[in-house]
């Protein structure tokens, strides 16, 4: 099967790889129909994540159609058509039991990461029956490639452990897939004003279409002033790190409130300086996460009944035998104007 294989640092190539076969009782073998390229891509591709390594095969994201099935496997059978979830969760352990399924002890962010992903024509997929969902009939299978992972890891990290609520005021750092993905589903919670800050003037423009109240282009660097000035100086009650490096990190502190949160959602591959000196005093919380996908169900119903579109967040569509294209467009965002890439098998 073709795949696309992780070689270390900035190397990538589109080879052949040995199909994947049954390796414990609860595995099913999805055979892949649509799959996308994630920003946590692009960190293991910079040498962020040191759990991924040279020879794996990416992505963690995707809907597809069951190949074959364990014979602990009990919801699925060959045929049905299911959307994979980016965590892979037993649902027995002590961590699944408490909702934190990125901390299985036998799964979490494993997929294009411990073992090999879903870029590629088949993947095993660990706990089928706790890790995958059915798709409806009717569904739109692109917008559920956005639930598998940056609607609830836009969603878990950055506004419920934000603590987004009616009336607050909310800034996002970063205009991505996530930072996007957290703006659309913050509006669940009916806010006062969502501040979305980037460098990029077209992501800035469509986060005012997705309904940003205000924006702000960081690139003068007067951008924790300009969000203290929309908030009567003040500062936000949110602020959502959705970037993954110091200046974003840094910039969140500078705009919190007292008593408000700062809730960092982007993978950081280096350290970051927390300024207790100035932060000591003012009362606020400092939240991290790994999507652990456990509102997934409800965002599913969600885009079902309408209520929230991901597909919105579609830009671009490629083949699988043009996933390296499909790499660079996704990797120059700012001159592609690209979101989230669909490659189809």
């Amino acid at each position: 099967m073709k795949a696309l294989v992780y070689h270390g640092p900035g190397l990538k190539t589109l080879e052949d790889c040995p199909k994947p076969v049954i390796q414990a009782p609860s595995d099913a073998i999805v055979k892949m129909v649509k799959t996308t390229i994630c920003g946590t891509d692009l960190h293991i591709l910079k040498g962020d994540v040191a759990t991924c390594a040279p020879g794996r095969i990416l992505g963690h994201e995707g809907v597809g159609i069951i190949d074959s099935v364990g014979p602990a496997v009990t919801v699925f059978k060959p045929g049905d058509r299911v959307m994979i979830s980016c965590i892979s969760s037993c649902g027995k352990c002590e961590y699944c039991r408490r909702g934190m399924y990125s901390h299985c002890t036998t799964g979490g962010w494993i997929l294009g990461n411990e073992i090999d992903g879903t870029q590629a024509e088949y993947v095993r997929t660990p706990h089928a029956d706790t890790s995958l969902y059915p798709i409806p009939e009717g569904a739109d299978e692109e917008a559920l490639v956005m639930l598998s992972d940056i609607l609830p890891t836009g969603f878990e990290c950055g506004v419920l452990n934000g603590k987004v609520a009616p009336g607050a005021t909310v800034a996002i750092v970063g205009a991505g897939p996530v930072g996007l993905a957290a703006l659309l589903t913050a509006q669940f919670y009916s806010p006062a004003e969502i501040i979305m800050v980037d460098l990029d003037d077209n992501r800035l423009g469509i986060a005012r279409q997705f309904g940003a109240t205000h924006t702000v282009n960081s690139r003068d660097g007067n951008a924790a002033a300009e969000v203290k000035s929309l908030t009567g100086g003040r500062g936000v009650d949110t602020a959502i790190e959705a970037v993954g490096v110091p200046a974003t990190f840094l910039l969140c502190q500078d705009m919190v409130a007292p008593g408000g949160v700062i809730a960092n959602v982007g993978v950081h591959g280096q350290k970051v300086d927390l300024h207790l000196e100035t932060l000591w005093a003012h009362n606020i919380s400092i939240t991290t996460r790994l999507v652990d996908t456990v509102s997934t169900p409800m965002l599913l119903k969600t885009v079902q009944a309408g209520k929230v579109d991901p597909s919105r967040l579609i830009t671009h569509h490629f083949r699988l035998d043009q996933i390296l294209d499909a790499y660079d467009t996704f990797g120059r965002a700012a001159a592609t104007q690209a979101l989230k890439v669909i490659i189809s098998m």
